[in-house]
């Protein structure tokens, strides 16, 4: 007996397992392979749940998906579903929290501890013949003298705050909706944005993309960061306006920066980002381990299992609001 149709929209990853595990609870499953709306409309019309990566799931794709009851996301941000179009409709939307903490967290560290440390730069100098082991960098300060501002405390921002921390790093946190009593448990001081800035030799961003966070790192932001301060970003390319950023980093007041991810992804060609020394690039790789990518499918699946078993409090739901619109139905 087939349960409800699935839909996986797209999905850079092996999905095998995924695939096996829906189909043989009974699930009907049809892998879209393809961003493009029509394509979706089209081969998931009766689907009750979407399994999406990258495809942007809009209010009117939903609008044709009359029997859609979920969306899973590959990954930890939803910034590609309108949740609150989901909300309305009600149709919960689910993320997979868990899967990439300590490899994200880890990125964050080894980017923070490069650019600190001059890495980049001593590199490149070696590989030209030269051997100047006090060659100004951005930076060479000891943890102990060096501020890192970690904005947003979730699971990847807790744990690269404790990271950080250990290695003797002066850490201070910027989030409003964590109480600051939990963060002085941590050790930590709690602190406004604009403290944060005024404060941070390293500023490193761990906050989900939404309309007020989009380009919070932006003109004056940059410009209130102390000169040769670093700037890191592993969490969203929007974060982040990447003109401010180029012009920060070509005018010498911002030291350096480590990004994984970017406005635009793939990172453009010809983008300057690619051009300058100060500049230390991966290619939305932070996520990546073995584990994770076993995992990022299990779990995106593991959510439509537990919504249509009936435990919906383990399907990592964002929206718990979708519920008030079945019932007003």
């Amino acid at each position: 007996m087939v349960k409800n149709l699935i839909a996986i929209t797209d999905c850079e990853l092996p999905r095998t397992e995924a695939l096996e595990t829906l189909r043989g609870e009974g699930y009907e499953v049809v892998e879209v392979d393809s961003r493009r709306p029509e394509d979706i409309i089209r081969l998931a019309r009766e689907a009750s749940g979407l399994v999406v990566q990258w495809a942007d799931i809009t209010a009117e794709i939903m609008d044709e998906l009359p029997r859609l009851r979920i969306i899973s996301r590959l990954g930890i941000g939803c910034d590609m579903i309108d949740v609150p179009a989901a909300t309305a409709r009600g149709v919960a939307v689910a993320n997979t929290p868990s899967y990439c903490i300590e490899e994200v967290a880890t990125h964050t560290l080894a980017m923070i501890l490069s650019l600190v440390r001059g890495l980049p730069a001593h590199d490149a100098a070696m590989k030209a013949g030269e051997w100047e082991p006090t060659r100004s960098q951005p930076m060479a300060d000891r943890p102990s003298a060096t501020c890192v501002a970690v904005i947003g405390y979730g699971r990847i921002g807790r744990l690269v705050a404790q990271y950080c921390s250990a290695l003797g790093f002066r850490v201070v946190v910027s989030d409003p909706f964590v109480e600051p009593e939990t963060i002085a448990r941590a050790g930590l001081q709690a602190v406004t944005f604009e403290q944060a800035l005024d404060r941070a030799d390293v500023l490193t961003l761990h906050v989900p993309l939404t309309d007020e966070t989009h380009h919070v790192v932006g003109e004056s932001a940059l410009a209130r960061l102390r000169q040769g301060a670093v700037l890191v970003n592993t969490c969203r390319g929007q974060l982040v306006d990447e003109d401010a950023l180029v012009r920060s980093l070509s005018q010498g007041h911002l030291g350096a920066a480590a990004l994984d991810v970017y406005e635009q992804e793939p990172l453009a060609d010809r983008s300057p980002l690619r051009d300058l020394q100060n500049v230390l690039l991966s290619p939305h790789a932070a996520w990546h381990s073995p584990e994770a990518i076993v995992s990022l499918p299990r779990d995106a699946v593991e959510n439509v299992r537990n919504f249509f078993g009936g435990e919906q409090g383990s399907a990592n739901i964002i929206n718990t609001g979708y519920s008030d619109a079945l019932v007003a139905e």
